[in-house]
């Protein structure tokens, strides 16, 4: 249970007080604002911020989320009112009287606009899309200005989804060099309508284990509530944090795992998540047979208690070794066996030390190593739900030593296959 220390967490940010909850102008740009609520949460994880809401309803903090809200651009909400309106009447007006608003407590978020679109794999199934007004977008914005930084110090490293510098490239990266590592047993799982199915008093008790700040807590109230009885919006500013919030408890599971089973710089385990997609490796070696099922068990458990549903026909565990594949973030992992199906330790060159990308993939073949291939599932045309950064551009340079750019499977925008020699035996 959280610990609240003996004085606001913004004093010791820098901020000047006047009591609890009053708070003057603070001396300090929003940029610096945001370190400092950092550098706290990550050095006191026990500490329960309050005094924070008059951060969220300065005017500073609005046009900076309205900045961010404009630039991402987007359909209007329920009310119709889009940023060529808000611009001929004055952005500083509309802002203001957001602002006024919030100090009043008399902010209340209109429902959400709900828009359909076709989900992947067809078959006449639609994702459910919740799109707020510009002026409740802004105001989310600068929530999630204030509570990103605090929510960010507990977060863990292999998370990846919607995150600050942290992109589906890198979790693609993570899962690829794990294989290499000889984590080549993989629990795949897909969760239920997640978004859909976010339980707010479960949520909001989690933000409340880091924020003893009742504005805040019921402005969020009110921002959930918005949606309908439970879940968060997928068209969210604010979405993205709260939805890595609510799975950060099975993360740090699958982190004490890592460290349980730890024998020097290896581990047993390793993972990567974006947002509801979830990939657990796990070591081939026979002394990690256990930990297969025991694994398992623990995710199932985790989920059960935030009564998020896994889907059954979807989740599975796959073994390379055996010829089976994968699929993550639109990209399907598979191990390929050369010709003379031989299998080697070691390296043969690295790209660090002066290979093309083509010698490093013909050295591997030519010397009889097993491939891990990674490829394109399928065009971008018919994945609307792949991330942003992967539909832009190609993998131009994996982060791997190993690597090569094969483009011999063209598809739309991506038309790069990373091959990585394995470095085990059957």
């Amino acid at each position: 249970m959280s610990v609240e220390g003996s004085g606001p967490a913004a004093e010791s940010a820098g901020v000047k007080t006047e009591g609890r909850g009053e708070m003057i102008k603070a001396p300090m740009n929003l940029q610096d604002l945001r370190r400092r609520l950092y550098v706290k949460a990550k050095t006191e994880p026990s500490w329960r911020f309050w005094g924070i809401y008059v951060h969220i309803c300065k005017l500073e903090t609005l046009q900076e989320a309205y900045v961010l809200t404009k630039a991402n651009d987007g359909a209007p909400g329920v009310d119709g009112v889009t940023f060529e309106q808000i611009e001929e009447q004055g952005s500083e007006c509309f802002l203001e009287q957001i602002r006024n608003e919030l100090v009043q407590r008399t902010c209340v978020p209109l429902p959400v606009r709900r828009r359909e679109i076709p989900k992947d794999g067809g078959k006449g199934k639609v994702r459910v899309l919740s799109i707020p007004a510009i002026r409740d977008r802004v105001v989310q914005g600068a929530l999630k200005l204030i509570l990103e930084p605090i929510m960010e110090a507990d977060f863990q490293p292999g998370s990846y989804g919607y995150r600050p510098k942290r992109t589906a490239h890198e979790a693609i990266s993570r899962v690829a060099e794990n294989i290499v590592r000889q984590k080549t047993r993989i629990i795949d799982i897909d969760l239920k309508s997640y978004f859909d199915n976010v339980r707010h008093d479960v949520l909001l008790a989690k933000v409340a284990q880091r924020v003893n700040d009742p504005q805040v807590m019921h402005l969020l109230n009110l921002i959930l509530k918005s949606t309908g009885k439970r879940g968060v919006s997928q068209g969210g500013v604010i979405s993205p944090v709260l939805s890595n919030l609510y799975l950060n408890e099975v993360d740090r599971m699958l982190e004490r795992a890592k460290e349980s089973t730890r024998n020097g710089t290896y581990t047993g385990i390793e993972y990567a998540r974006y947002a509801d997609d979830l990939v657990v490796l796990i070591g081939a070696h026979k002394n990690h047979d256990w930990l297969l099922a025991a694994v398992e068990r623990r995710l199932r458990e985790e989920f059960a208690k935030l009564k998020v549903e896994i889907n059954e026909e979807k989740s599975r565990i796959v073994d390379l070794s055996r010829g089976e594949s994968f699929g993550f973030l639109g990209f399907d992992f598979r191990r390929l066996r050369s010709r003379s199906a031989c299998w080697s330790p070691k390296m043969p060159c690295t790209y660090a030390g002066g290979w093309k990308p083509g010698n490093v993939y013909v050295s591997a073949k030519r010397r009889g190593l097993p491939v891990l291939d990674i490829r394109p599932s399928c065009q971008i045309s018919t994945r609307p739900h792949l991330p942003a950064e992967l539909s832009k551009t190609s993998l131009a340079r994996p982060s791997c030593l190993i690597c090569t750019l094969m483009p011999t499977y063209p598809v739309v925008n991506i038309s790069s296959v990373i091959a990585l020699p394995m470095l085990m035996r059957p």
